[in-house]
């Protein structure tokens, strides 16, 4: 079956940037750009050091770079995740999951930026229990993904193939709104660093901002799912990933401690509607009129 305009359009839009981001060059190319990033921070940081690179937005610890890096490949990774929106609602979740636990992981390296060189302990002792909360949490969520990537069931292929089609053209449409605004935080969050120096508010800001994106996609797809399948069982699992997706995006902001806490609970909620998902949906339902009680009554003579 063939999708009409504008779907047509968006369907081969979305599958021509989805398939060149996925093709083996562009992979190798990005992860010779991140390598070139990160080989670069760390000169231009000792060139600081040395006194030849009198630039004053240019910071004068090594561990900057490995912010830096951690920084570019979460957002390549949030690349990745903005494709799987168009995917089945499983397949997207587990993506916002491994994206989580990659973000606790760098806030736990992030505050090597506090310690000298070499690294001594008394300069790192009173962030140590904050870098190990977030390092067990981390490791907490990239186990449970493995846990909730197995119990995944799809549900979008009991849609007739056209209503399947023009469901999935409908989400690489708000996919490719997302890859859009996507693009302008970038944009906006480069130009931040540039003007503020490092930059390193910026880096959360963005990752703050596209979470928030993300929850508002997830409500506009659940609201386009309603259009193809309305029974109760999708419409919840739609929803309860929704609410996912918030608790991730208030564990971005939340204090030290609670964000891995919130991170790691937001994980088992969405195990538990993985496993739930199936026998809810797989359960008889009453089919016809409910049925009523018989007339005992006696008959009128």
């Amino acid at each position: 079956m063939q999708l009409a305009p504008p779907l047509s359009w968006i369907h081969a839009l979305h599958d021509w940037l989805h398939s060149r981001w996925e093709s083996r060059p562009v992979q190798r190319a990005v992860a010779t750009a991140l390598l070139i990033a990160f080989v670069g921070a760390l000169a231009m940081i000792e060139l600081r050091r040395l006194g030849l690179l009198p630039l004053a937005w240019v910071p004068s610890n090594h561990f900057h770079a490995v912010r830096l890096g951690f920084n570019l490949l979460l957002a390549v990774e949030a690349l990745g995740l903005i494709f799987a929106l168009a995917g089945s609602p499983g397949r997207a979740q587990g993506k916002q999951f491994e994206i989580l636990s990659l973000i606790l992981l760098r806030q736990s390296l992030k505050e090597l930026v506090h310690a000298p060189e070499p690294i001594q302990w008394a300069a790192l002792a009173p962030f140590v229990p904050t870098m190990l909360a977030d390092a067990v949490g981390a490791v907490a969520v990239f186990a449970l993904v493995g846990v909730f990537y197995r119990l995944q069931r799809e549900g979008d292929e009991k849609l007739p193939q056209g209503e399947l089609l023009r469901f999935s053209a409908s989400k690489e449409a708000v996919a490719l709104v997302v890859l859009g605004v996507f693009l302008g935080l970038a944009v906006e969050g480069i130009a931040a660093a540039a003007r503020g120096g490092e930059g390193a508010g910026a880096y959360d800001t963005f990752f703050d901002n596209l979470y928030t994106l993300l929850v508002f996609a997830d409500l506009t797809i659940v609201f386009l799912s309603l259009r193809h399948s309305f029974t109760y069982e999708h419409v919840f699992r739609a929803s309860g990933f929704a609410v996912v997706t918030v608790l991730i995006r208030i564990a971005l902001t939340a204090p030290p401690f609670v964000n891995a806490g919130l991170g790691v609970g937001a994980t088992l909620l969405g195990i538990g509607l993985a496993a739930a998902y199936p026998r809810t949906a797989g359960a008889p339902r009453p089919h016809g009129p409910e049925p009523t009680a018989p007339d005992t009554r006696a008959p009128r003579r």
